[in-house]
Order: structure tokens, then C-alpha cells, then sequence
């Protein structure tokens, strides 16, 4: 019994040390702007956590960091990067008007995010050498140069890390950055020196690829850690790999992940690892859309061609937050504040249900969503149910929002007890950056559509004639839906209903 208590100890221990705990104060910080930290060095790259800002400019949060590394930090359409370790303690402050790309940094975060922004600085400043002049070069002077390029930059690493003291880890990930991007430069010189030169047939030596070969010691942890990385690897199968799709029988009908996954297959030199991190990347960049992509056919390419399986779990993380629920699963069931107070689920009655996530802080709802979801409401209400869900920050601001932006329209309002931290974000697969959206629930309780972002949108206009059996008025494509061509509507709806 005490060595299995201990156990437990050791695993809460472990969940526990691997909160960041963030708090901050942005002058002149707006309560309609969120912050957030994202993972940058993962397949997924979502957001860990979407903080409010209060009319003083503060905020605080914690959430779980899945490693050591670079981090994305956004704010009022801005981005910046930190470095955190899991268990720290990040003090952030900055101006509204330069913040992220400005900030001061305190607590355990400090030393590390100091050598970071230190380097950087010199990088700008050295980076005039590093100009499409260099790329004219003959190789041997080329190669002279951009090995000096090298040196200079990791010489000054090393410098600014003896004079701030910053973790070693922190240091090595910026050499590899560097290396990253030299080995970029390498990629450009091949395939662009002969067309500079005019000499097509121009082919870069051994000493040049033994060169390049020598950057790539550390290719696994490289890939692991830096998209960079990836999308240098990629650029340098590039021509291979089109040389090998245009060969692929299938290649009109098949996706463009499913043809790179053969054409890794085919690829002796590179680690299961690297083939891991190089099939999600593609995957993320090319066949995560709900609008063009298959969910199922995605799903298959990463559960047969990946192995590593916290690369898998990251991608299907992904994945989950593109395409949501898959339509014909049944809907969770979450707990959810009703504006009476009173508890409750999202309720069908028998009916298909169209559900809005919605939030205070989004600032096209009020003045584009609302008026184009009144005369929807108003069309199809006759056939369909519909659920507002608030993710507002707290059941203060729920209430003042629904009564403000929401009242007279047909529908239940419900609430998300904790925001984007709730249950129902959970289940549902919310982000700040799906709000707001609209998905559909038929009468039985189960998933019916994909989340759409536009009510205008044909698919969507299709979908909600589809599963209430009446006929919007024709729109034009990608427009929304305009109130003088639904001024008819609750007429035709009641006419509808009477059938």
C-alpha cells in the first residue's frame, strides 16, 4: 500500500512540475485582446492556454508545458518567442503598443530569455553579410565565407552565454538554430548558383557535400525541436521527391502526404524519427483542411506510416482541432450553465440543433456574426433548435454578454464554466481561433456537420437546408448571407413548417 501511494506521489509530482505559471501587466492592455502561449516546436502547434486581460492590463494563468523549448506568445495579432522550462515561473510586462515583440521578462524564465534576445540582436546586425551576393560566389569562396558567417555567430553564442548564464540546453538550441540556418544557405547555393552563374549543368563538389554532411550530426534532436529544421529538410528532398511523384499511378487521386509517406518509405539514410517529424509536417501543412481534406484518409496516413507515438499523438491533437468531431459520433455530454442558472446539456428535443461558440472578447460578433444570425434563426427556426454556448471568462461577464448581444433571439443560452479551459472546450475541441463557430447536432444527438466559420458560406447554407428540409434564398458564393435576401424568410419558414 505505501509503495503504491508513493507511485501516485511520483506521478502527481510529475504532472505538477510541468506547469508554467504566467503573470504579467501589458500598459494599456485591452480586455478584447487575449494572450497566448503556443508549443512552436511540436507538430500541433495549439494554443496551451488563452489568457484574458483585465481594463488594468493584467493577467494570470498556468498550464502545462510538454517540454523544454521555445514557445509562441501572441497578442493583438503579434508573436514573439520565449524559451520555458516546465515548473517555472514567467513574469512578462510590456507596452500594448510594441507588446510581444516587446517585452521585459522576470522570475525563473529571465536568464534564458536574456541570452535569446541578446543573440539576436547581434544576429540582426551582422546579418548584411549574410545577403544573395554570397550566393554568386564560386563554391570554394562560398564556402569559405559562410563557414567565417558560422564561426563569427557561434563565437558571440558562446560569449553572451558566459556573460548571462543561461541553461546549456538553451545554448544548444540556438547553435542548432544557427547551423539550421546555414545549412539553409547550403540548400539555396545548390539549387540556385548554376542559374546565377548561367551554368545549368553546375554541380556543388564532395567538400561541399561533406561540408553540408558535417552541419547534419545532430539531425534527430535538430528535427525534434526546430520546424526550421523540417522545412530545410524538405526543401532538400524537394526535387527528389517531385521526380518521384510524377511517377505515382495514382497521384490525381490520392494526397499529398499518402505520396510523401512512399516516398520516405523509400529513403534508407534517414532515421525512423526524422521520417516521423518530416510525414507530420506535410501532413499539417498540406491535409489539415476541413474544406478540401478527408478526415479518415489523414487519420490512416498517420496511423500507418508513424511510428514515434508522441509525434502521432501531437499530429492527432491537430487534427481534432481542424476537423472537430467526426459527423455521425454522438455529440459529449457536457455540463453547462443555463442563463437561469440552472444546469444543463445541450438539448435536441427531437429536433437538429445548430450550436454557436461564442466569446465577449471575439470582436466580429457582435457587429458581423449577430445581425447574419438573426435572419438565419429567423429562417430556419421553425426546423431547428439552436444553442448559443459562452466562453466568456467568467458567469458575470456570460450573463452581461447574452443579455446584451443575444437577446430576442430565438434559442437556449448556455455557459462553459471556465472559457476555453472548460469541459465543453475539451470535448468539442474549441480554440480561441475557432470562435466563432457553428456545428450542427441532428436529432438523435449526434455530430451532423463540420464547424463552419462563415454563415454565408454555401457549404454551410447547404448543410442547414439539408437537415431542415427548406430552401434558403440562392446567395452568392463566399458571401454571407444578406439581410435583403432573407427579408422573406420567416414567411417561407412558416409556410415551410405548415407542409
Amino acid at each position: 500500500m505505501k509503495k503504491y501511494l508513493f507511485l501516485l506521489l511520483i506521478a502527481f509530482m510529475a504532472v505538477s512540475c510541468s506547469k508554467v505559471k504566467v503573470e504579467g501587466n501589458i500598459k494599456g492592455g485591452s480586455p478584447l485582446e487575449r494572450i497566448e502561449f503556443i508549443e512552436a516546436s511540436g507538430v500541433a502547434t495549439l494554443p496551451l492556454i488563452n489568457l484574458g486581460v483585465d481594463d488594468k492590463g493584467n493577467f494570470k494563468g498556468e498550464f502545462n508545458a510538454p517540454k523544454n523549448g521555445m514557445y509562441a506568445m501572441t497578442y493583438a495579432g503579434k508573436m514573439n518567442f520565449i524559451y520555458l522550462k516546465k515548473g517555472q515561473t514567467l513574469k512578462v510586462s510590456g507596452e500594448a503598443t510594441s507588446f510581444p515583440e516587446v517585452y521585459k521578462i522576470e522570475g525563473d524564465a529571465k536568464k534564458n530569455n536574456d541570452f535569446i534576445t541578446e543573440t539576436q540582436k547581434y544576429l540582426q546586425s551582422y546579418s548584411s553579410k549574410l545577403n544573395m551576393q554570397l550566393l554568386q560566389k564560386k563554391e570554394a569562396d562560398f564556402l569559405t565565407e559562410i563557414k567565417k558567417v558560422h564561426s563569427d555567430l557561434e563565437k558571440n553564442l558562446d560569449e553572451t552565454a558566459d556573460k548571462i548564464g543561461p541553461d546549456s540546453d538553451v545554448v544548444k538550441l540556438k547553435k542548432d538554430e544557427l547551423t539550421t540556418n546555414i545549412l539553409t544557405f547550403l540548400v539555396q547555393y545548390e539549387s540556385t548558383h548554376g542559374q546565377t552563374i548561367g551554368d545549368p549543368s553546375f554541380k556543388v563538389s564532395k567538400v561541399f557535400t561533406d561540408y553540408e554532411k558535417s552541419l547534419t550530426k545532430n539531425n534527430d534532436r535538430m528535427v525534434e525541436n526546430l520546424p526550421v529544421y523540417r522545412n530545410y529538410l524538405l526543401n532538400k528532398v524537394g526535387q527528389d521527391f517531385q521526380n518521384f511523384a510524377v511517377k505515382q499511378k495514382d497521384k490525381d487521386n490520392v494526397s499529398m502526404s499518402t505520396i510523401f509517406a512512399r516516398f520516405l518509405a523509400t529513403n534508407k539514410e534517414m532515421s525512423q524519427k526524422t521520417k516521423d517529424y518530416l510525414l507530420a509536417f506535410v501532413i499539417a501543412k498540406f491535409d489539415l483542411n476541413p474544406y478540401t481534406s478527408e478526415v479518415e484518409k489523414v487519420q490512416k496516413v498517420s496511423e500507418e506510416y508513424i511510428k514515434d507515438s508522441e509525434v502521432k499523438k501531437d499530429l492527432n491533437s491537430a487534427i481534432n482541432a481542424v476537423f472537430g468531431l467526426k459527423k455521425g459520433e454522438v455529440a459529449p455530454k457536457v455540463n453547462l450553465v443555463k442563463l437561469d442558472g440552472k444546469s444543463g446539456n445541450i438539448e435536441t428535443n427531437g429536433k437538429p440543433t445548430l450550436v454557436m461558440s461564442y466569446a465577449s472578447w471575439n470582436p466580429y460578433i457582435g457587429q458581423s456574426t449577430i445581425p447574419v444570425l438573426k435572419e438565419v434563426v429567423n429562417f430556419y427556426k421553425a426546423k431547428v433548435n439552436f444553442a448559443f454556448v459562452n466562453l466568456d471568462d467568467t458567469k458575470e461577464q456570460f450573463t452581461k454578454t447574452a443579455n446584451a448581444m443575444l437577446k430576442g433571439i430565438p434559442g437556449t443560452n448556455y455557459y462553459a464554466e471556465g472559457g476555453l479551459a472548460s469541459d465543453y472546450a475539451k470535448k468539442f475541441f474549441i480554440y480561441g481561433f475557432k470562435i466563432p463557430g457553428f456545428f450542427l447536432i441532428d436529432k438523435d444527438g449526434k455530430v451532423a456537420s463540420q464547424t463552419f466559420y462563415n454563415l454565408g458560406d454555401a457549404k454551410f447554407v447547404e448543410e442547414m437546408n439539408k437537415i431542415s428540409g427548406l430552401q434558403a434564398p440562392s446567395v452568392n458564393q463566399g458571401a454571407q448571407l444578406q439581410n435583403d435576401l432573407l427579408q422573406k424568410a420567416p414567411a417561407n419558414a412558416d409556410s415551410a413548417a405548415t407542409k
